[in-house]
């Protein structure tokens, strides 16, 4: 395992001001996230809002993102689109802007099978020189979720280096850590469940990737000592206060997906002072009214304001 790709890894969310992409908002994110304490970056995901993007934006932020981590934590770089070749594009981009491993998803629109899936995360490894770790979300993908035996095959033979795992199953996720222990745990299993991230790391895993670490990082990363030194009632309180404030999610009811939870976090850290605004990419829409009122009174009950 490539223990460079553990720990806390959130996934950042992308600021926008005015229609466009607000790098100076971008930058303050970063240097909280690493002041946080996190142990890498994870861009180009879902909370980053990466289906919404232009190419020319996921490159200028992954470049901007190099360019302000200036190597003091590695950045994961989403490599999302439809089929392997349009991946193995982005994922050479990613790679020659400074990239230090790339996350894949299966293809999606493209109705493939799980050999053929197999097949392209194959492409991708054997086309792009970096870490290459799947992304396993199947809210976004068909329904479709990755199987465990294929994913520690791929792991034991050098394609893979890690799962990204945002099921939300939990009964697979520790069949995955099992398997993947047995098999001398050839990846690095990161969580996005980010309410049970203590427990994820009692069975086995090896980080997380959540996205209300962009709100609250240094949580996560006193969680992540907490279940190093073996201290589970500790990592258990972390964990409790974590999910007080993750309330903020639920307020935004019948909003979707892309705009309620992330809304939420961007409503709050607007608040804070971290990102100019909480504005979404089109056609999304900004939280606003009693809705913007509900997520902030509990960030102020929770003391994040």
């Amino acid at each position: 395992m490539d223990t460079r790709f553990t720990g806390v890894i959130p996934p950042v969310v992308t600021p926008f001001k005015n229609g466009e992409v607000d790098y100076d908002s971008l930058d303050r994110l970063i240097e909280l996230l690493i002041e946080g304490g996190v142990n890498g970056l994870f861009l180009m995901g879902s909370s980053g809002q990466t289906a919404y993007l232009t190419d020319a934006q996921r490159d200028a932020i992954i470049e901007r993102t190099v360019a302000k981590v200036a190597g003091r934590v590695p950045v994961l770089a989403g490599a999302i689109d439809t089929t392997a070749a349009r991946v193995i594009e982005q994922a050479k981009r990613a790679r020659a802007l400074g990239a230090d491993a790339i996350v894949a998803s299966c293809p999606f629109y493209a109705l493939n099978d799980m050999a053929e899936i197999e097949d392209h995360f194959r492409a991708i490894h054997e086309a792009v020189d970096l870490p290459l770790f799947a992304y396993d979300v199947p809210v976004r993908l068909n329904g479709k979720k990755l199987d465990t035996a294929m994913l520690v095959r791929l792991g034991t033979e050098g394609v893979l280096a890690g799962v990204k795992d945002s099921s939300g199953d939990d009964v697979s996720f520790r069949r995955l850590v099992a398997a993947n222990e047995k098999a001398g745990h050839p990846l690095a299993v990161l969580t996005g469940h980010e309410c049970v991230v203590d427990g994820m790391l009692l069975l086995g895993a090896d980080g997380c990737v959540p996205g209300y670490g962009n709100v609250e990082p240094r949580p996560y990363a006193d969680l992540w000592e907490a279940a190093q030194r073996g201290d589970w009632a500790e990592a258990r309180r972390i964990q409790d206060g974590i999910c007080a404030g993750f309330e903020i999610v639920f307020v935004p009811v019948g909003r979707s997906g892309d705009a309620g939870g992330i809304g939420s976090f961007k409503t709050v850290m607007e608040a804070q002072g971290t990102i100019a605004s909480n504005e979404m990419p089109f056609p999304l829409r900004a939280l606003e009214g009693e809705v913007k009122e509900g997520v902030l009174a509990i960030a102020r009950e929770r003391g994040l304001i």
